[in-house]
């Protein structure tokens, strides 16, 4: 369970302050499906930074499972982020002179876990993804909906509370994208993570457990969809 309470976040540029957030309220459910939704400069990248702890609040409490995340070192916070929190960004990240098997390895790498079974969690992820006959090509040697689906694969191999995803379709055509949001979905549904993305596309918004809209720093309107529908029958 997420829980964040009046956060506020604001830049300095000399004398002069830019709000960012403006006393946002969310709290997110185990297994939700959530999308922040709103124009550019609405603030909803800097939330999403914020909710994976890549940022700090100048104000407001966030709770994660019940840690409050404003009292913790910046080791304690890269050690919360590795193991709750799986991340998948629109421009993949992934380093480009691993293979994709050592690409998703690398959380499980910093957590100090044995080579034979980072090994094995990575190719079960990677089948997950439809990728395990690609498992030994590095990223130039990939399409971009396949560098996505490994992002994802290196996302969901620590077995994260919570998937991130900002614009994760963003850099994809329209069947990539298919593809990917439905693995994320089937996280949600089947595995019960909890799956927040934030995305420009408002016709994305019928697949999600909830809508977030943002604008002007602040949170609009909240929409909640009953029935979600399912990514298959989506046309966007």
């Amino acid at each position: 369970m997420l829980k964040l309470k009046e956060i506020h976040k604001s830049y300095q540029q000399g004398s002069q302050e830019f709000p960012i957030l403006k006393g946002i309220d969310l709290h997110v459910e185990e297994g939700d499906f959530l999308a922040i939704m709103g124009p550019s400069g609405s603030g909803k990248s800097t939330l999403m930074n914020i909710i994976g702890c890549l940022d700090k609040a100048n104000a407001g409490t966030y709770h994660i499972e019940g840690t409050d995340v404003s009292n913790l070192s910046d080791n304690q916070l890269s050690d919360l982020r590795n193991q709750k929190i799986g991340f998948v960004f629109q421009n993949f990240n992934l380093m480009p002179k691993l293979t994709a098997c050592q690409n998703v390895e690398l959380p499980l790498t910093y957590m100090k876990i044995p080579k034979k079974e980072r090994r094995e969690r990575a190719m079960e992820m990677l089948r997950l993804v439809g990728l395990e006959e690609r498992s030994e090509f590095k990223p130039m040697e990939l399409s971009g909906g396949q560098k996505q689906r490994v992002a994802i694969a290196r996302a969901l191999v620590t077995n994260p509370s919570f998937i991130l995803g900002d614009e994760p379709t963003g850099a994809l055509d329209y069947q990539t994208g298919k593809q990917v949001l439905k693995i994320l979905q089937d996280m949600s549904r089947q595995k019960g993570a909890t799956v927040i993305i934030v995305t420009h596309n408002g016709a994305l918004a019928p697949i999600a457990d909830r809508v977030i809209h943002m604008h002007d720093a602040s949170v609009k309107d909240v929409v909640m969809n009953q029935h979600p529908q399912d990514i298959d029958s989506l046309e966007y």
